[in-house]
């Protein structure tokens, strides 16, 4: 089931007996399982109706246990099992044995609950950073009699978007410069970013503008000193610029690592490569294909005539020796402000 089918229906007080929450991308399921322990029971309630339970110290006879039990004064109890990955008979393989006749399917415990769950019970797994195999008869079952959920990562090119979404749910709006910023320094962990923003809309007035100048201000990206700003200077050849950032991190290792910088790089130059072999180079079509805001389009284009297919070859030969130099492969004496210096010189010159 879709994230915001399964909150619209929470919030209309829609429940489901069972909510399987799977997945690589842990905020999301925090999101569900959070709202249903704040939401669904009122604080009398939750005094006796409410159980929170840890995989590592159960077995799914425990779940299960706490599962079958009946509300008391309510209409609902509210079972919420975190970190349930770590039950080791939770879920499984569909396993057949041998009998005289012929081959029978094996049950599971929790199996046999899913084919008839409490009705007064809301029960709530979260299995993080895992999925169970969709194909096996477990995963059909729940999808048939509850919510199955996979909480999947999003992609680089998707957290833009996501932020815009997430600040304009709120009433504020946020500037392509000041995304990507943010995109750059916070990665693809949803938790971290939505952390920052919210931290971020603590200190602005309501339904203001975020602006590059707000998160050096409150998040402590430099606006000027970022990768960033090293691929703009890159992509312009803007050498005194570009060196003005590289010995700015070469002053800030702990803060600029590397390695963090020779990946942002290569991502930058793999768009590059790909922008000089699109036949259609509008402002639509490149912003899709490279996965841009269409603000950036057209310093891409202008990078791409800085740097040739020609050129990119060889950059790429010098980002896979300095991620060997970064890990210590023939690195010398060096230090990796060094390295990164040396790095920026070759692929300008």
């Amino acid at each position: 089931m879709d994230f915001n089918v399964i909150m619209s229906e929470l919030k209309k007080k829609i429940y489901r007996p069972v909510y399987f929450l799977m997945g690589d991308e842990p905020y999301f399921i925090d999101i569900i399982s959070d709202y249903i322990e704040k939401n669904v029971l009122d604080d009398t309630e939750k005094e006796f109706n409410q159980t929170v339970l840890y995989g590592r110290d159960i077995t799914a006879a425990d779940v299960i246990g706490a599962a079958k039990r009946f509300p008391m004064m309510s209409e609902h109890q509210v079972v919420i099992i975190k970190e349930a990955q770590n039950i080791k008979d939770l879920v499984g393989k569909d396993k057949e044995v041998d009998t005289v006749k012929q081959k029978v399917k094996v049950k599971l415990p929790f199996e046999s609950y899913i084919e008839n769950p409490q009705k007064s019970t809301i029960l709530v797994i979260c299995y993080k950073y895992k999925s169970i195999d969709k194909r096996t008869s477990m995963a059909k079952l729940i999808d048939k009699n509850a919510v199955l959920f996979e909480s999947k990562k999003i992609y680089d090119n998707q957290v833009p978007d996501w932020i815009n979404n997430y600040l304009k749910g709120k009433e504020y709006v946020v500037g392509p410069k000041a995304s990507a910023l943010l995109t750059e320094y916070l990665g693809t962990n949803l938790s971290k970013v939505s952390n920052e923003l919210d931290k971020l809309m603590i200190n602005l007035p309501p339904k203001s503008e975020i602006t590059v100048e707000h998160i050096q201000s409150n998040i402590g990206i430099s606006k000027d000193y970022n990768v960033f700003e090293l691929q703009t200077a890159i992509g312009k050849k803007e050498v005194l610029k570009a060196n003005r950032i590289i010995n700015f991190f070469a002053s800030n290792e702990k803060e600029h690592p590397m390695i963090m910088t020779i990946s942002s790089l290569y991502g930058y130059f793999c768009k590059l490569l790909a922008y000089n072999f699109l036949q259609d180079k509008s402002k639509v079509n490149v912003a899709s294909v490279l996965g841009v805001h269409p603000f950036f389009v057209t310093d891409y284009e202008r990078a791409a005539n800085n740097y040739p297919i020609s050129k990119l070859k060889s950059i790429f030969g010098f980002l896979r020796e300095y991620d060997l130099k970064s890990k210590g492969v023939d690195r010398g004496s060096a230090t990796e402000g060094e390295l990164l210096k040396e790095l920026v010189f070759k692929i300008l010159h």
